[in-house]
């Protein structure tokens, strides 16, 4: 009998032992298309988390960037993904969730952490569900050579008369290029071009959703406004710009021959890297002084759970993490000019950074304007934006074609705007 008792203990014991361990020690698997970031997860992020979370063990699994979608989308198929994927913003992320691959997050504690504008690029249509935490986004301005600047004897433009005051100068002066853009690979000019400068024209988020609901057209002067600027960039972009491609631009800039570079915060820890100057940075100038500002405070990247993950506690757990201060602290001065999208704060070291982010408390926020909805048609007007915006700079078409253009593309398929 105490045989007997003593093996009934010691088999409960054991039992107990057994479903402890395997409701504490969880391994998770992160998806990503960021393998440039491998470093940083290893070294810094996963530490960071396993050292308060001493169960959970977490591995970060990257793919190729341009082959993840594909490889992603084969792995949920065949139930071999990661417990966590990494999500682009948007409508490949919508996919996955429509499809059952992603866990609806919207009751996740951290979740509260987060605005509607930062949750926007992994939430449904109506809002009503959002399936990704949002971890960074990417800020729109423009980055300027402090040498240039003092050289020339010019301050940091605020309104538009001042800014192409200050590349009238520079041109003058005859010892750099103005701005280094180019338009052979088109997309800067929509990217870097029109919706870096847009939002202070369309009011950001008003004119955003406006243009969604129908309420505005691609004809309306609020969106032909920054065609209208464009136009008078060719003259800026020094001799050669229509052959010139990103990386010839970047390198421009670098290397001092370049007073302005209309720029994405991506740029930052590279430029560190390579610019043996002092660099600054300032937001849109508005069109007049004293005028609201508007920045593309652009949702990069998010991290979602598989739905099909089996250890969804753990999960959760993490992902709640990502939302807390201390991932944004460690996330964002690990990769200066990526911004936590959490209303937590975040003390950035980075003094390019620093201007980057300080236009948060000054400007309203939005996201890029052909991102979400309006480019699931044919023709895509993402891609149209971005040889419509090449087209106004080079003087091949005008503000109102362009606009016109865009319009009757958008409203060929998208039925609000019929």
């Amino acid at each position: 009998m105490k045989t007997t008792t003593l093996k009934g203990a010691l088999l409960v014991t054991t039992l107990l032992g057994a479903t402890a361990a395997t409701a504490q020690d969880a391994e998770l698997i992160i998806e990503s298309w960021r393998n440039d970031d491998l470093a940083i997860w290893q070294d810094k992020i996963i530490p960071a988390f396993e050292a308060e979370n001493p169960g959970i063990k977490v591995k970060f699994t990257p793919s190729a960037p341009a082959e993840y979608n594909a490889v992603l989308n084969s792995k949920l198929d065949a139930g071999s993904a990661g417990d966590i994927i990494t999500c682009r913003p948007f409508d490949a992320s919508l996919a996955l969730y429509d499809a059952g691959h992603l866990a609806d997050l919207s009751d996740l504690d951290g979740m509260s952490n987060f605005s509607s504008v930062a949750k926007s690029g992994w939430s449904t249509d109506d809002g009503s569900a959002t399936f990704c935490v949002p971890m960074a986004s990417v800020i729109h301005g423009f980055i300027y050579n402090k040498d240039a600047f003092e050289e020339v004897g010019i301050d940091v433009p605020t309104t538009e008369a001042e800014f192409f005051a200050a590349l009238e100068a520079i041109k003058a002066d005859g010892n750099y290029i103005p701005m280094a853009m180019g338009t052979n690979d088109q997309w800067e000019a929509a990217t870097m071009g029109y919706n870096n400068i847009g939002p202070n024209y369309w009011k950001g988020e008003e004119g955003r959703n406006a243009l969604i609901a129908g309420d505005q057209k691609l004809t309306d002067e609020e969106w032909i406004a920054p065609f209208r600027q464009l136009a008078k960039w060719g003259d800026y972009l020094g001799d050669g710009y229509e052959a010139q491609t990103y990386p010839d631009s970047q390198n421009i800039f670098t290397l001092g021959r370049a007073a302005i570079y209309p720029a994405g915060s991506w740029e930052i820890s590279g430029f560190n890297g390579l610019a043996d100057f002092e660099m600054g940075a300032f937001n849109p100038p508005v069109a007049n002084a004293g005028d609201t500002c508007y920045i593309s405070d652009h949702t990069d990247i998010g991290i979602g759970m598989n739905a099909a993950s089996d250890n969804p506690e753990a999960a959760k757990t993490f992902l709640n993490w990502v939302a807390s201060s201390e991932f944004s602290n460690i996330f964002a001065n690990s990769l200066p000019g990526f911004f936590p999208l959490s209303n937590a704060s975040v003390a950035l070291e980075d003094p390019l950074a620093q201007e980057f982010i300080s236009w948060r408390s000054k400007c309203e926020s939005s996201i890029r304007s052909t991102y979400q909805i309006l480019s699931r048609g044919t023709p895509n007007l993402e891609n149209d934006t971005w040889n419509a915006s090449v087209a106004v700079i080079k003087g091949d078409e005008s503000p109102e074609d362009a606009g016109k253009r865009l319009q009757d593309g958008l409203a060929s398929w998208y039925a609000p705007q019929q």
